[in-house]
This record gives structure tokens, sequence and C-alpha cells, in this order.
């Protein structure tokens, strides 16, 4: 059982979390259940807590989480006492706490000619002239699913070109269009978003409807594309985030500067857009490979 003393420090930090780093709510909903999982686990107050019981806790859940989950965990609870350190006068007994070494592994994303095929569907209700209007801006511009899905029409501007997104931490930013995404978005909020209200009910300033009439739920755009993948029979999971890291593989391909491609994307560091780069040099490899490869081209002769 979690302790009083101990529940009104996860209340503060949970008030921290939310009005000095603005952080989401799905993310405060995490942190704080990590560290109530961790104090329940110790059955301590907070003061007694040492560094061995976060190790022995770290053991107690690596069997059941993957890497990922368990290094979210870990940054949880150090942020947490980091935290009580700052502003509450406790020793940071988390400071050598180390997250797990995760292995370097290269986001998934399509090709030209496969995202070419994804985005060549049939249109001739409503649900595909949105469906068209999702794939195409979701290309264009590299939004994440819940920044697509959070759109309003106030957020589009098709006259200047360009999408007001909010991001993590509800951070703006302004992101431009292509000519092809704006063309498909004049023709959905025109003609066909109206179509998509349900009769008698309270209409929406939602940009993407589901068949409800209602906002779309992140839920539902999985669905949506992950159907539309399974027709064109691509040999490869695609997601809204394959469509992201698509987009800034394929900027980075055709010579993007890797700043301007971090700004686009909203990563606060640039480190992290720095992932496309290994992913550029992979398909220049292969194209160097396949084309220029002149010793296999002509018997291995050399010049």
């Amino acid at each position: 059982m979690i302790e009083i003393d101990n529940k009104e420090y996860i209340d503060d930090f949970s008030d921290y979390l939310r009005i000095d780093k603005n952080y989401s709510a799905n993310t405060i909903e995490s942190y704080i259940r990590d560290i109530r999982n961790f104090l329940e686990y110790t059955d301590k107050e907070i003061l007694d807590i040492s560094k061995k019981d976060i190790d022995n806790y770290i053991l107690h859940v690596l069997p059941k989480y993957n890497e990922s989950s368990i290094n979210r965990i870990i940054a949880s609870i150090k942020s947490f006492f980091k935290y009580l350190s700052i502003y509450k006068g406790f020793i940071n007994v988390s400071e050598d706490v180390e997250s797990l070494k995760r292995k370097k592994v290269l986001p998934k994303y399509l090709s030209i000619e496969e995202v070419d095929k994804l985005l060549d569907i049939k249109l001739v209700t409503p649900f595909d002239y949105r469906n068209k209007t999702i794939l195409e801006l979701l290309y264009a511009t590299g939004l994440r699913a819940t920044e697509l899905i959070n759109l309003d029409l106030i957020n589009i501007d098709t006259a200047n070109m360009v999408v007001k997104v909010y991001g993590k931490g509800s951070k703006e930013r302004i992101v431009p269009l292509s000519k092809i995404a704006v063309n498909y978005l004049d023709l959905y909020i025109n003609k066909y978003r109206p179509m998509m209200f349900v009769k008698n009910q309270k209409p929406t300033d939602a940009l993407f409807l589901n068949n409800h009439g209602q906002r779309m739920t992140r839920q539902g755009l999985y669905k949506i594309i992950g159907e539309i993948a399974k027709t064109k029979k691509i040999d490869k999971e695609i997601t809204p985030h394959v469509l992201r890291h698509s987009f800034a593989t394929h900027m980075i391909e055709c010579g993007a500067d890797i700043r301007s491609v971090q700004e686009l994307l909203g990563h606060e560091n640039v480190v992290t857009t720095e992932i496309y780069t290994h992913l550029a040099n992979n398909f220049i490899k292969e194209n160097y490979n396949e084309y220029f490869n002149r010793s296999t081209k002509e018997g291995g002769n050399n010049v």
C-alpha cells in the first residue's frame, strides 16, 4: 500500500509534469503508473528507498517487459527522484541507475514506388476521398498519428499551403503542404466532408471524421491504413509512423537539410532526426551497388 506521504509526493510530481513540463495526459499517466507500481513493490516510505531497491525492482520487471518498456520505467523513476531532489530536498538515489543499452534499430520505411502504390486508391465514396486525403497528408508532412487526428479545420490553410500542428508538449509548428495534398484537402473539406455528418448530430470542427460523423480515433486511423495496405499487397507493416519515416527518409534522399527535416518532424533534438541519414545512406549504397558496380557488370575485369 502507498502511504499518505508517498501519495502527496506523487500528486505533487503529477502537477509538476502537467504545469511545469507541459506533458500530455497520456505521458503523465504512464509516469505515475510506473512510479506507483515501483512504490507498491518496495512497500517503503520514499525517504527509506535506496538505489538497491530500484535495482531490485528492475530485476523484478525484467522478465515481464521488453527493453523499451523497461527503459521507460527507469526513466519514470529517475525523473521522479530527480524532482524530489530539486524541489523537496531529497537525496537522488536514482542518479547512478542506468538504462538498458538499446540496440540501434533503423525504422521501417517505404520506397517511393511503394508509396505510389499505397496512394493509388479507387475514389468512389466520401470515405475514399477522406482516406486518400489522409494518406496524402501523412506522406506530405510526416505528421504523427495523434497530430493528424487532432487537426481541426482551422489548422488547415490551403491558400498558403501550410498546416498548423500541435505536437508533443502542445508545441506548435507550421508544416508546408504539397500541391497534391492541398488539392485533396480542398476537395475533401468542401465537397465530401459535409456528406459525412450524421443527421441530427451536432457538427464537429474535427478535420477527419469517422463513420459516426465524429472525430476519428487513433485506432480508426490505424485500421484504415492497415486495410488499404492489405489490398495493395505491400509486404510490409504500414502504419502512420511508417509513412512519417518514409517522408523523412525521402526528404533526406532528395538533399533536404537535416535541420529542416528536424523542424518539419517536430523533433526537439537533431540526434533523433539523424537516424534518417543512416536510412538515406543505406538507400544510396544499395543504388550504387545496383547501378554502378562495374566490376560485377563487366565480369570483374579491372580497368
